[in-house]
C-alpha cells in the first residue's frame, strides 16, 4: 500500500508540473516562449519536475501502464539538466505543444485509478 501511495504522490507531482506549464504558456507562441526568459526558465523547470518525479514512480506501476512513454518523459528531464546550454528550443515547445496534453490525459486517467 505504501508503494501505491508514493505513485499516486508522484503522479500528483507530474500533473501539478504540467498543470503550470500550460499556466505559463496559455495564449503564447513560440515566439514569445523565447522572448520570455521567466517563462522559459520556470517551463523548463517543471520539465525537470515531471521528469524526476516519472523515474521515482516504482517499476511496477511504469510496467503496469506501457502506453505512456516513461523513458522519454525522464529522458527529457536528463535531456535539459545534462545538455543545459545547447537545449534546442523547438524540441521544448514541441513537448509541451504536442507531448503534455497527452501525458496530462495519462497522468489524470491514473490519478482515478489509484483512488
Amino acid at each position: 500500500m505504501r508503494e501505491r501511495s508514493r505513485d499516486k504522490k508522484r503522479l500528483e507531482h507530474m500533473l501539478q508540473a504540467i498543470e503550470r506549464i500550460c499556466r505559463y504558456t496559455k495564449g503564447k507562441n513560440f515566439e514569445d516562449f523565447i522572448a520570455d526568459d521567466m517563462m522559459y526558465y520556470a517551463v523548463v523547470k517543471n520539465i525537470e519536475i515531471l521528469g524526476e518525479a516519472s523515474n521515482m514512480l516504482t517499476e511496477e506501476f511504469r510496467q503496469a501502464h506501457p502506453k505512456t512513454p516513461w523513458k522519454q518523459v525522464n529522458g527529457m528531464r536528463n535531456y535539459i539538466v545534462h545538455e543545459y546550454f545547447q537545449v534546442d528550443n523547438n524540441v521544448v515547445w514541441d513537448v509541451i505543444t504536442n507531448d503534455l496534453p497527452i501525458l496530462e490525459q495519462q497522468i489524470k486517467e491514473y490519478l482515478i485509478e489509484e483512488k
